[in-house]
């Protein structure tokens, strides 16, 4: 299984940044997990973005799917023609929002291209040799974590949570935890998201190895972030960023778009 990250930013991008957004692949199955503002160039430049077996959206915060706009408009207007019913998995609510966003002719757009389903907890769903398990964490509304596991591993998103039982239970049995980081420790408690040492926790009670820190505040301190994670775990830690890969078969080194290509 390979995870790229296509955006690594909260609530909005810096520079050089998108927001959440992450392609997990596996044996020719490929999923979008998010589509923050920016991540479908993100996405663009790793894979055929028309061709994507399922999208997956998280929560209805719009740094968590304001590009499916525009993969819709990929799909519509592909080379080849126009592409349809793309499988999306939404938190209820969500897609009539997005409908209503829209004049009745871009609606109708936007049903052509997606073939939505509202997603429930502890729903599984099947991708070729990957298979995607949701989880309700607690957040603001609905919102899910999502398990992926594959052949050879674990991936276990947290998508946005204020650690407690809900985010615990989701990622149990990691192998990697790709956990949300939006908070620095001095803001602990004020919100429903989490801190370094809180994913760093949550990592080490799931028996993760790998714990990818993502959702970052674009003006954080990301040196701190990582310290203050590496504190509070004994395994490998990483900051997220723009198309950063890792590998879980087993988990091997993560390699930036810039090793890969060198």
């Amino acid at each position: 299984m390979r995870l790229t990250v296509l955006g690594s930013s909260a609530s909005f991008a810096g520079p050089g940044q998108a927001c959440s957004g992450y392609l997990v692949e596996e044996g020719g199955a490929r999923l979008l997990i998010d589509a923050g503002n920016g991540t479908l160039s993100n996405a663009a430049a790793v894979t055929d973005v028309t061709h994507l077996d399922a999208a997956f959206v998280s929560h209805t915060h719009v740094d968590h799917f304001l590009d499916l706009f525009a993969l819709q408009a990929a799909l519509r207007f592909a080379p080849s023609g126009p592409v349809g019913s793309m499988p999306l998995y939404l938190p209820e609510g969500l897609w009539a929002r997005m409908l209503a966003l829209l004049p009745e002719h871009g609606a109708q757009q936007l049903r052509e291209a997606f073939q939505a389903h509202t997603i429930a907890d502890g729903e599984t769903l099947k991708f070729g040799p990957l298979t995607v398990t949701a989880h309700a964490v607690d957040h603001d509304g609905p919102t899910f974590a999502f398990t992926v596991d594959g052949e050879a591993g674990r991936l276990v998103y947290t998508a946005d949570t204020r650690i407690g039982a809900a985010a615990r239970a989701a990622a149990q049995g990691a192998d990697v935890l790709l956990a949300e980081c939006t908070f620095e420790m001095r803001y602990a408690g004020r919100g429903p998201h989490m801190t370094p040492a809180e994913a760093a926790g949550l990592a080490a009670e799931s028996g993760a190895s790998l714990l990818v820190l993502t959702h970052i505040w674009p003006t954080a301190d990301r040196e701190q972030l990582l310290a203050d994670a590496r504190s509070a775990f004994d395994g490998e830690v990483l900051l997220a960023e723009e198309l950063l890969t890792v590998n879980i078969d087993p988990i091997e080194e993560a390699k930036s778009e810039d090793d890969l290509t060198s």
